[in-house]
């Protein structure tokens, strides 16, 4: 009998000092949640209080409309990704259900869901980790961030 494959993107963090980091998450369903420029801001406000306590350089950054893109760089001994990630995600996704229920607005009940039976979770970010790259060149590095800030003209957006 085969086993059921795992229900989560897993990723391996190769948390090295020293390295720049290309990361990529994306919203719940790869909606377009963040074609809406209070989300941006709030989440731009996260991601500065996320950077700032667990000690990251924000080098470069692009929002899609579905799907956020951070070059970041590690200013401790210690980088832990999984942390930085948590801190700007949680406390976006809170802020973002609360004003949802503040507004009555038909998108909380749209990104709450089942996780288990009895057990409903509001998602505003695509579960798992997303994807993590490590950048080991400075002339890697300025082509990730040249892509990143063509990402939204590629794509029309701009």
């Amino acid at each position: 009998m085969m086993e059921d494959p795992p229900h989560r993107k897993t990723i391996q963090h190769f948390n090295e000092a020293n390295q720049v980091r290309l990361l990529t998450f994306s919203c719940y369903e790869r909606r377009p949640l963040l074609d809406n420029g209070d989300h941006r801001y709030t989440l731009s406000r996260c991601i500065t209080r996320a950077t700032d306590r667990h000690r990251w350089m924000l080098i470069a950054f692009v929002y899609m409309p579905e799907h956020v893109h951070l070059l970041v760089y590690p200013k401790s001994e210690e980088p832990r990704v999984e942390k930085l990630l948590y801190a700007i995600k949680k406390p976006f996704a809170d802020r973002i259900k609360l004003r949802l229920a503040e507004q009555q607005s038909p998108l909380l009940q749209q990104l709450t869901v089942t996780e288990r039976p009895g057990k409903r979770t509001f998602r505003f970010w695509l579960e798992g980790p997303g994807h993590d790259k490590n950048v080991i060149s400075l002339d890697t590095c300025n082509k990730m961030a040249d892509y990143l800030h063509s990402n939204p003209v590629r794509r029309g957006l701009c």
